[in-house]
């Protein structure tokens, strides 16, 4: 009898661990682009802090990179995500971005996350304007900012999309710069929050009217998401920032995550 408790006991064990084992989503293996130091290294460290932990609670891997050297076809076949952290258009190689570009257009790989300067599209530090990236992000081109920062309100568009799952339909930016375009990505993207210009405190006639802060090019085949807040790192103390950062991460990242 004893021996056949022992034989239960152990048959017990076995089965408790392949539930537990089964339970855990599938590892993936994230690229997170941010270049090193200048005035956006306070929000990549607070960035990388948060994300550490999130890494380690729900069995993903993370790597690190600073520039677009490693990156072609070979580097993100083994990519599921691709966090373009604070990194702009320009300052890629020919390499890197018709790597990019199979990347996003065939989406058999992995999905995408840009924030911030990923929208700093247009002629900078010599380099020419990235079309193929421009068009990605709906088109647009970057004109004007607020140099001073300004705190708004953001409207949530769809509420059903995966990524907004959770958020309040409006909710606080404390501090950003709050770019401006040549033109509204609306009529080439799927927006799913925008910012109320009339909200900006301190006020400021840096405006564009339609205003989208958050959108997804539902013409490409990766999943990929723009999420335009991405200065300071007050952003992880914003409970529905770091939701909308986490819920991306599990919708872009594979689509077992829903």
């Amino acid at each position: 009898m004893e021996f056949k408790r022992i034989l239960m006991s152990l048959f017990l064990i076995a089965v408790t661990l392949c539930i537990s084992f089964a339970e855990k989503p599938a590892q993936f293996h994230v690229v997170v682009i941010a270049e090193h130091g200048g005035i956006h290294e306070p929000f990549v460290m607070a960035a990388r802090s948060w994300l550490q932990k999130l890494s380690a609670d729900s069995s993903f891997t993370i790597e690190y990179i600073e520039n677009t050297e490693k990156i072609d076809s070979v580097f993100l076949a083994n990519c599921q995500l691709f966090i373009q952290l604070n990194y702009p258009p320009y300052m890629w190689s020919w390499k890197a971005m018709s790597a990019f570009e199979k990347y996003i257009s065939e989406g058999n790989r992995g999905g995408w996350i840009g924030f911030h300067h990923a929208s700093l599209l247009g002629e900078f530090d010599g380099y020419p304007m990235w079309q193929w990236f421009s068009d990605f992000m709906g088109g647009i081109r970057f004109t004007n900012y607020i140099a001073g920062f300004a705190s708004a309100t953001i409207t949530v568009e769809d509420n059903n999309h995966p990524s907004m799952k959770s958020i309040p339909s409006s909710f606080e930016i404390v501090k950003d710069e709050w770019y401006t375009y040549n033109k509204s990505p609306r009529a080439n993207v799927h927006v799913l929050a925008s910012v109320d210009e009339s909200t900006y405190r301190p006020s400021s006639d840096i405006k564009m009217g339609d205003h989208p802060v958050i959108w997804t090019n539902d013409h490409m085949k990766a999943r990929n998401i723009y999420i335009f807040m991405g200065h300071d790192p007050g952003l992880f103390s914003n409970v529905a920032f770091t939701t909308l950062f986490r819920n991306s991460i599990f919708w872009a990242a594979t689509r077992k995550f829903q």
